[in-house]
């Protein structure tokens, strides 16, 4: 049976699409792409269609074997030849990749099961349950929908997602979801500390002293955002997520099994598969601002697939939307006259909603912001 090119596919019809109203009618139904999954759809709709982007779905068989690395965190803090072996690898991935992921991180695997269940819970909820917390209102404290930037983008992800403000200023319990509001609370408080002890490391990895980007207040801000990809019927048609950069200062990502998780490295999209017990780690733009481009905003996506529901939890490290006045720029000890500042201050608030406004997509917001 011949197949139907992605090309054939995007001509039919084509003076028959009113891609505005399909997005409209898709959103008003507040059901997300699980919603259409469980309406027993066979066919992705239009609205989800991917432009080709220049490069296969699948990596290059040539660099299969080439990984981000795996950085196992045991005993750093007793063994100086060892610390210094991981902020070397550190500091490395972090130019280079802008990934890395880390084992024995200290955050127990029962609380990363138990985080990763409830947001199957969530999710697999009755649907008039979710709807109350479906919104495009980014400044509440739990924003659900599909697609952030549904009517900007050039195509519709498959997947929804709920954003959840945890700090500066941590929610009360009946702001939270209840299907996943206690490992909520207390996956924060792991990944928070995590996340700290991760800027130390950042902080030597640039040779700051070890406090300098805690003492930024680069953790001031915590935003859990829970993904859910239903198990698509035509995954060679469209993406789990477009590829991007984060705005964040760094995002630690807790995935499931499924894998689907890409980054782009020399122009080759390379597999970051699954590592049981293992956080993914990823610098963010306001990190490559901050550190004058020493480190690296990885470009990433996700594939669509058809053993789904695939689930994850990316832990955005910022204030994101909040009312600040903190500037950041290019930290003052990093420059030299050699190496002169590349961007001009902002707010995390600014950044946020330059990015928002942008949509996802390879070109990042850093570029409104270079001197």
């Amino acid at each position: 049976m011949k197949s139907t090119s992605l090309t054939e596919v995007v001509s039919e019809n084509e003076q028959n699409y009113d891609r505005v109203s399909e997005l409209k009618a898709f959103d008003e139904t507040k059901a997300g792409v699980k919603g259409l999954v469980d309406a027993g759809i066979n066919k992705v709709p239009r609205i989800f269609f991917s432009p080709p982007d220049g490069f296969d779905k699948v990596s290059n068989p040539v660099k299969a074997q080439v990984c981000i690395p795996v950085i196992d965190l045991d005993g750093i803090e007793n063994d100086p030849i060892l610390n210094k072996n991981i902020l070397d690898k550190v500091r490395g991935a972090s130019e280079t990749w802008g990934f890395f992921q880390v084992i024995n991180h200290g955050i127990p695997v029962r609380v990363l099961e138990e985080m990763l269940d409830g947001v199957r819970r969530f999710y697999e909820d009755d649907t008039e349950d979710k709807r109350k917390w479906y919104t495009r209102d980014g400044l509440k404290t739990v924003v659900y929908n599909s697609n952030f930037d549904l009517y900007k983008g050039a195509s519709t992800n498959w997947r929804d997602t709920t954003y959840c403000t945890m700090a500066p200023n941590p929610p009360s319990l009946d702001e939270l979801p209840k299907s996943c509001r206690d490992i909520l609370v207390e996956y924060s408080r792991e990944v928070m500390k995590l996340g700290r002890f991760l800027l130390e490391l950042l902080s030597e990895a640039l040779n700051l002293n070890p406090s300098h980007l805690n003492d930024m207040d680069c953790a001031e801000g915590l935003a859990l955002l829970y993904h859910y990809y239903p198990a698509c019927p035509e995954p060679e048609l469209t993406l789990g997520v477009t590829e991007h950069a984060d705005y964040d200062f760094f995002t630690v990502l807790l995935q499931d099994h499924i894998g689907a998780l890409q980054v782009l490295y020399q122009n080759q999209w390379i597999d970051i598969p699954p590592v049981p017990g293992a956080l993914v780690v990823n610098i963010g733009d306001l990190l490559q601002l901050i550190s004058n481009d020493k480190f690296k905003s990885g470009i990433h996506r996700v594939l669509a697939n058809n053993v789904g529901p695939r689930v994850s939890v990316a832990s955005f490290f910022t204030t994101g939307l909040m009312p600040s006045s903190k500037l950041y720029g290019p930290i003052k000890e990093l420059l030299s006259e050699d190496n002169p500042p590349k961007y001009r201050e902002t707010t995390p608030r600014e950044y946020s909603l330059r990015h928002n406004a942008r949509g996802l997509g390879r070109t990042s917001a850093l570029s409104d912001f270079k001197l």
